[in-house]
């Protein structure tokens, strides 16, 4: 069957994502683990020293694109100002971490 190789492969992207604002203290990395397992992203998320949040997503694209949305706004205790977003080559990540 042509093209049946090409479809049957999972697209996957990478985005780095820097989040600014109250962030931290606020469940942030714990709802987005747990959102990011639900939707098969792997990646990790980290409290960085400046009071961002820092994270990485990996998998199907619309998946990555819910944690990217999500990150916009946070969970209900965050105060989210700033979001970055960096499309990265994909690393073939798997499992999330909370970092």
């Amino acid at each position: 069957m042509p093209g049946k190789g090409a479809s049957a492969l999972a697209i996957s992207v990478h985005k780095r994502v820097v989040v600014r604002g109250r962030v931290q203290g606020v469940f942030f990395r714990d709802t987005a683990r747990r959102r990011a397992e639900s939707a098969g992203v792997a990646g990790w998320i980290a409290n960085r020293g400046d009071g961002a949040v820092e994270a990485v997503f990996e998998g199907e694209p619309w998946a990555v694109e819910q944690l990217v949305e999500f990150s916009r706004r946070g969970p209900s205790r965050a105060v989210v100002e700033d979001i970055e977003v960096i499309e990265e080559d994909p690393e073939g990540l798997t499992g999330f971490e909370v970092r």
